[in-house]
Parts: structure tokens; sequence; C-alpha cells
């Protein structure tokens, strides 16, 4: 085995467990599957002792990371990613829509962040990643952290409901002009405002809407999940849908248009918003 990455813990609050806190501190491991493995392999060692994933991280630990010696590095996607908002602890970016935002795919917006952002200048300073998800076929913004502090952070701010998030999407059939969802998903409860902004008569679809969404949870699916259950599936939504009606050649018709946090390190208050794509101004020019 050879040395590869050190890593030296920050302050915490509370103990955290290692697979937790490591997420995103090595280049060549940016996963909490990734991390598991290291561990279970026996390539991670905490004060020079062999870690388990049973270990709590109180900080100022020495954490390395060791590599077997005919195991490849990690390899970066090479993809321009456009972005919106940028300092020495986290960043916004624009995901385009038909790209998955992590995983065990190589092309993931996670490999491509390193070489699309500035390394951060703090001590805790980590291989950027994102803080929160959105599906393969939705576009728009996406938050990333820099630092282990502001990763730990703004997951903080996502737990007590900080964040505001912001979607468009174009639906389909009739609907009311505002109204609320609450219906539960995998038997957890489930909370959505929506606004419709402008309808449209279709020949195909009948009524097309545009509609402004935001969720108050945060359910996988739950937009794609709740627009169906009230019988409004969003265009183009090939797993949410209702018979007859399914868009094909175009993508899903959902946007993350707007983020609104505090930022937790200079207390500012962020808003950053992207236009619709292209698309939604073909059907709603305005």
């Amino acid at each position: 085995m050879q040395l590869t990455e050190t890593h030296i813990a920050i302050a915490l609050e509370k103990p955290i467990r290692l697979q937790e806190y490591a997420v995103g501190i090595f280049k060549t491991i940016p996963t909490k599957s990734g991390i598991k493995k290291a561990i279970k392999k026996q390539l991670v060692f905490v004060n020079g002792n062999l870690a388990s994933t049973a270990l709590f991280i109180n900080g100022g630990e020495i954490i390395e990371l060791f590599s077997l010696e005919n195991e490849n590095e990690f390899k970066r996607l090479d993809l321009d990613l456009e972005v919106l908002f940028e300092d020495d602890y986290l960043a916004v970016i624009y995901k385009p829509a038909g790209i998955l935002v992590s995983g065990n795919s190589f092309s993931t917006i996670d490999n491509a962040l390193a070489q699309n952002l500035k390394k951060s200048n703090q001590i805790d300073a980590v291989r950027p990643r994102p803080v929160h998800r959105l599906d393969y076929p939705t576009s728009g913004l996406l938050l990333i952290g820099k630092t282990t502090s502001s990763i730990i952070a703004l997951n903080k701010l996502f737990e007590n409901k900080e964040i505001q998030k912001t979607y468009h999407a174009i639906t389909i059939g009739k609907m009311e002009q505002k109204g609320e969802i609450d219906f539960p998903i995998d038997d957890k409860k489930a909370f959505t405002e929506f606004e419709v902004l402008a309808s449209e008569i279709s020949e195909r679809f009948g009524f097309l809407n545009l509609v402004k969404l935001t969720p108050k949870t945060g359910r996988k699916h739950q937009l794609r999940k709740h627009l169906l259950a009230i019988g409004n599936p969003i265009l183009g939504d090939k797993e949410y849908f209702k018979n007859g009606l399914i868009l094909n050649g175009k993508g899903l018709y959902l946007h993350a248009s707007t983020l609104e946090f505090p930022h937790p390190f200079t207390q500012e208050s962020i808003l950053i918003t992207n236009e619709n794509p292209k698309k939604f101004k073909k059907i709603f020019p305005k």
C-alpha cells in the first residue's frame, strides 16, 4: 500500500461518523459508497490506527487514505459547467438535463466539478461536491459545497428548511389557479405549493400550463409524483404519466429555477435565479 491523501479533521460541534464526515475530503474517493468500500478494504487510517465504519470523528484527527499500487487514480469528466455563483465556501452551478448529479456512472456532475470551480483557500478545503440532487432529466440550479464545514452547514440548512427552492414545469390538463398538494410519498409526509402562471389550449394534450412549484419537503421525485397525483403530469415525463399523453424526444419539462438561502459563513442572503430553458419558451414565449 502507498499513502495517497491526508486530511486533518476540522473542529466539530458534535461527533460525526467517519463514513459521513469523509465524503468529499479525498480527491480520489468522492462518494459515500466509495468511502465505505475503502474502510472495508482497510485503506483508511485515523491517527495511525486502522479505521472502521463505527468510528466517530471529533475534530483534529489525522485521516489518511492509502491505495493499492495497481489501483487507477480517480478521473474527472471533461464537461464545461455554467457557474452562477462561487466563493471560497460554496458554489451554485447550472445542471443540464440528461446528466446524473452523482453515482457510479463516470458521466456525472460530481466528476466535472473540480475542473470547473476554483479550489478553496480554506484550511478544510475538499473536492467540491453537490449537497442535494436533481433528477437525471431535470435541469437547473445545483448547490455545491467546497469545504468540509460548508458541506456540513449546508446540509444543516436543508434539514432546517432554510433553503428555499423554486421550480417551473409545464403540465398537462386543466388546473386550478393556485393550490397545495398534501400527498404522502413512500409513507412520508410530502407537501408542494403550486401556482399556474399561464395556460394554452393544446390540440394534442387539451391544456398545457406553465406552473411555478414550491416544494416544502424533499421526497424523491416529489414534484413529478405530486402533479400526477392531481391528474396533471409534467410534459415529457416517461415515469409518471397518463396513457396516451407521453411526449417523446423533448425531455422532461421540469426546471429548478431559484435557490434562496442564508450564506452559512458570510450571513449574506443569497438569491440565485436561472431562466427557463428554450424549450419552455417555445410553448410559453413570455
